[in-house]
């Protein structure tokens, strides 16, 4: 009798079995929704105004003048008329100043201007400057924005 207890109890004296089932179980997936990554937002820097005054694009002037300070070339004239005429101001405008004395020596101070109606963006940079001065001021009588003898700009 006890036999016959133990085959209808189907095993259960061995514990329980383990179940049998080859049905895939479903699992949870997560997706994520798509979310709207903010646009960064870049400060705008100054910009020729060609209807503007010279004061309206002393702004574009005095950055130009500073980025050009700020790197290798700051005490090359060229660089800094180069930097303009890339900016859009007008290279036939431009006056610029020796980069080396009558001697040899490098100029403790370079020049450099453009000439806006009837006013000058006028630049000042070098040694004996310290940091870079840009200016509004009226334009000579002659018509020029530099005293002096400024390089020609041919290249």
């Amino acid at each position: 009798m006890l036999g016959v207890i133990l085959v209808l109890s189907g095993c259960s004296f061995f514990g329980t079995p383990a179940p049998t089932s080859t049905s895939p179980t479903a699992t949870p997936t997560v997706t994520a929704s798509p979310t709207a990554t903010p646009t960064p937002t870049v400060e705008a820097g100054p910009v020729l105004l060609p209807d503007g005054t010279a004061e309206d694009n002393l702004p574009l002037f005095a950055a130009i003048t500073a980025a050009v300070w700020g790197s290798p070339d700051s005490v090359s004239g060229r660089a800094y008329i180069d930097a303009l005429i890339t900016a859009g101001f007008d290279r036939a405008a431009m006056q610029v100043t020796q980069d080396h004395t009558t001697v040899g020596n490098a100029a403790e101070s370079l020049q450099f201007s453009v000439r806006w109606g009837d006013e000058c963006l006028v630049g000042q940079v070098g040694p004996a400057t310290g940091a870079p001065v840009t200016v509004v001021v009226p334009a000579l009588a002659e018509g020029n924005c530099l005293v002096g003898q400024t390089r020609p700009i041919d290249w």
